[in-house]
């Protein structure tokens, strides 16, 4: 009896021991289809060049580049061949905000870090059929499609479909995953005006026009030339100015050990604020006439690249002071073009 016991006791054993390595499949092995976010729709890319086309308006036809990529904020400049506007757009706790956006901004400067309150909803989360929200005081935008076909020139997709109503009329946005807004269109009495994504370019920087003067050799007057000058997304206009003011002609503006420490528009009083290193004037072999010519020439150069008359030079953030000038704190160098060489 006591074997028999035994032998009963040892299979148990064994049965559960089995029973134990036994793995029971899951009846469903689809995995969960992951919840859409804004950054997936409206992704910061940088360097990156879009064409749109329009229709019916001469101004639905632009090109936006990407000028900062700052942590969770994106500054983007659109070009409709009337003006350029900046803009800044940050995505926080679910939303897509347009926090700032500046007309005839024709100059490079960086607005992320500036504080902002307020601002447009462009989009909000959950990026779901029905979704409503107060785009701003004035109107209010829902989502009215996840899966709305667009047909543009880089081929159809499904877009996510946001109407803004406003007292003007309505505005259709169209963002697709992995490429951000491709189209939109603007409703009003009697009109209908859209721009549709057209291309997109990788690697682009954007191209403009600035004008540089530097002094004649008759010591006397200016001679101006106009250079093309590229930005990278992220690139700070001090790097990119202050390398093309010296590539300029064998009249030193900027000796080569010289730095543009910090170069700062100012929007309340309409002014520009350049700082350089102290080898602007320790490098500077020249008199008292062709010191105050060089100044001109950078207080001309910036004043018409920012368009401000006012510019403040400073040296390593102390005042200016050379051997034969002295520039008193608070004290504006002010464009001046009597002096300008015709060009020929």
């Amino acid at each position: 009896m006591k074997n028999l016991l035994a032998v009963i006791l040892i299979s148990a054993l064994l049965i559960a021991a089995c029973e134990n390595e036994i793995t029971t499949e899951p009846e469903n092995n689809v995995p969960e289809t992951p919840t859409p976010k804004i950054e997936d729709y409206y992704p910061f890319t940088e360097n990156t060049k879009c064409i749109f086309e329009g229709e019916k308006n001469e101004f639905a036809y632009f090109t936006t580049y990407i000028d900062y990529v700052n942590n969770n904020r994106i500054q983007t400049r659109t070009d409709n061949g009337g003006t350029q506007i900046v803009k800044v757009m940050e995505i926080k706790e679910g939303q897509l905000i347009q926090l700032f956006s500046r007309g005839e901004t024709y100059f490079r400067e960086n607005f992320t870090d500036n504080k902002f309150e307020g601002g447009k909803i462009l989009l909000k989360e959950p990026l779901k059929e029905g979704n409503s929200w107060s785009a701003d005081e004035n109107s209010t935008s829902t989502i009215t499609s996840v899966s709305k076909e667009v047909v543009t020139k880089k081929g159809n997709f499904d877009a996510i479909e946001v109407t803004t109503k406003g007292k003007q009329g309505k505005t259709v946005d169209y963002y697709v995953k992995d490429m951000g807004l491709v189209k939109t269109v603007n409703y009003g009495e009697g009109y209908e005006v859209s721009s549709t994504l057209s291309s997109i370019e990788k690697n682009q920087p954007f191209i403009q026009s600035i004008t540089l003067y530097y002094p004649n050799v008759d010591g006397v007057t200016l001679n101006t030339i106009d250079v093309q000058i590229s930005f990278n997304t992220n690139d700070e206009p001090e790097d990119i100015i202050e390398k093309n003011i010296k590539d300029l002609s064998i009249f030193e503006v900027l000796s080569t050990a010289t730095k543009i420490n910090n170069l700062n528009y100012n929007e309340e009083d309409n002014s520009v604020h350049v700082d350089l290193s102290k080898e602007f004037v320790t490098d500077m072999n020249a008199g008292a006439s062709f010191e105050a010519m060089i100044l001109q020439s950078i207080t001309n150069t910036l004043g018409a690249y920012y368009g401000v008359q006012n510019v403040y030079i400073t040296i390593d953030d102390g005042p200016y002071e050379s051997g034969h000038i002295i520039i008193e704190k608070g004290e504006p160098y002010k464009v001046d073009l009597k002096n300008v060489k015709p060009v020929e």
